[in-house]
């Protein structure tokens, strides 16, 4: 199983519970994006690709011209948190202002804030689906000046090291891990002016699908592997599998295949 950073942590304790009942299964888990997990699948180098987006239309057409068939599991929502420094004095900002901020039209905090700082952005790499999904739901193109991280956790180090800083990670990433989340603001968001800020940590807003960043998650499953990763993926719908999807901030999908 190889691909999404947002992903990655929950996959590995869901081996590692599921191994305890199944010493006999093996499973080798690593990140470095969607888009490496996805390309992985098409490289015969993994049988399962966690991706945080769906498959682009070059990626399906890569598929169809090697003949790769694929099973397609949404197995659960998450959302999308922006984060600052602790002592930023903002608590809540406008989905337009942030796309200003993160396309660079806006590049100091005095602009929003009492604070006299350049804004600088910690974001992701191209190839990783938290990255895409940012960029479309804001439909704009990173500024040039964002620094780009491998994962959540090289995100949070640096705006918790950064006071001047905003980045983007996994909600399940911060509300699964306390000390993730010391050192950091998780900002609410406001869809439009006048309207109520909502936080990605409110599980009941994610519920009722209010929050505007939020997605499913995929598992991408070669069809030729999908019997030996079959029981995987039944431990994941059972009781013991959903809470502990749920226990690291995500959230449980009523519809959990596209194809299956």
């Amino acid at each position: 199983m190889k691909g999404s950073d947002t992903e990655v942590n929950l996959a590995v304790n869901l081996a590692e519970k599921f191994t305890e009942e199944d010493p006999d299964f093996s499973i080798a888990i690593s990140g470095g994006g969607s888009g490496l997990g996805i390309t992985s699948l098409l490289n015969g180098q993994a049988d399962i690709a966690n991706s945080s987006r769906p498959l682009s239309e070059k990626e399906q057409q890569q598929f169809k011209e090697k003949n790769i068939a694929l099973k397609t599991v949404v197995f659960a929502e998450d959302a999308t948190a922006f984060v600052v420094h602790k002592d930023l004095p903002i608590e809540e900002i406008e989905v337009e202002t942030l796309g200003e901020i993160l396309s660079g039209s806006i590049t100091n905090w005095s602009e929003l804030t009492e604070a006299n700082f350049p804004i600088n952005i910690y974001g992701r790499q191209s190839s990783s689906g938290t990255h895409s999904f940012i960029k479309k739901k804001l439909a704009i193109e990173f500024s040039n000046t964002a620094k780009e991280m491998t994962g959540n956790a090289q995100i949070i180090e640096g705006v918790k090291a950064d006071r001047t800083g905003i980045g983007y990670v996994g909600a399940g990433y911060v509300a699964h891990d306390p000390v993730a989340s010391q050192g950091i603001k998780v900002l609410k968001i406001v869809e439009r002016r006048g309207e109520k800020a909502i936080s990605p940590l409110d599980q009941e807003a994610i519920n009722q699908r209010n929050y505007f960043f939020q997605r499913p998650l995929y598992q991408f499953v070669l069809a030729e592997s999908w019997e030996k990763v079959r029981p995987f993926i039944a431990f994941e719908r059972s009781a013991v599998g959903k809470k502990l999807i749920e226990d690291h901030g995500y959230y449980i999908l009523n519809k959990q295949s596209d194809e299956i």
